[in-house]
């Protein structure tokens, strides 16, 4: 791993964009994050490019800007990290707090994943196979996670669907997990 990825002491990413997200609050006391999370998003849905991931995770979101917007305006949601198509990172929320990004969601019998994990969204979309920037760059992003957060293993990496199985399918069918894990050893 290179120096380009690393977190600061405040868990912010040195090579990211920052754009402070409201939607985010302490993680319980004595916490630290021991799960990665890999979700995928696109807004409009199946459309890349444009800002209204950023809208959406700092509620600024125009309900007439398209006809889905209006259904999803209200949501008071955020990721710790997005990565484009270009393998580009903007950080909403530091790793030392908590981002609402996994909703109702439990893994291996613990409940609110969101107290214990770090949410990384890939702009993507199940139909859509992701760029080999962004897998390039969710491995620098993840190598770097697990040096800040040791307990952040290999078998402690997983999709929203794995922590919200029959309400979430993200990071889809067409995330190459193979690939992805041999990358990070």
């Amino acid at each position: 791993m290179g120096t380009d990825y690393l977190f600061d002491e405040q868990g912010w990413l040195n090579t990211a964009r920052r754009l402070d997200s409201p939607n985010y609050d302490a993680r319980p006391m004595g916490l630290s994050p021991d799960l990665l999370v890999i979700h995928n998003i696109s807004l409009p849905p199946e459309q890349f490019g444009g800002s209204n991931i950023e809208q959406l995770f700092t509620n600024c979101l125009d309900p007439e800007a398209h006809p889905y917007f209006a259904e999803i305006v209200d949501l008071r949601v955020s990721s710790h990290l997005l990565i484009d198509r270009e393998g580009k990172v903007i950080q909403f929320v530091s790793l030392n707090d908590r981002a609402w990004h996994a909703g109702i969601s439990s893994w291996q019998g613990r409940e609110s994943c969101n107290d214990y994990s770090i949410g990384i969204e890939l702009e993507g979309s199940d139909a859509q196979k992701f760029t080999e920037a962004q897998y390039q760059t969710l491995v620098e992003a993840t190598k770097a996670i697990q040096v800040s957060f040791p307990n952040i293993s290999a078998d402690r990496i997983v999709g929203h669907s794995d922590i919200a199985p029959g309400r979430k399918t993200d990071p889809g069918p067409l995330f190459d997990w193979d690939t992805f894990r041999k990358s990070l050893s």
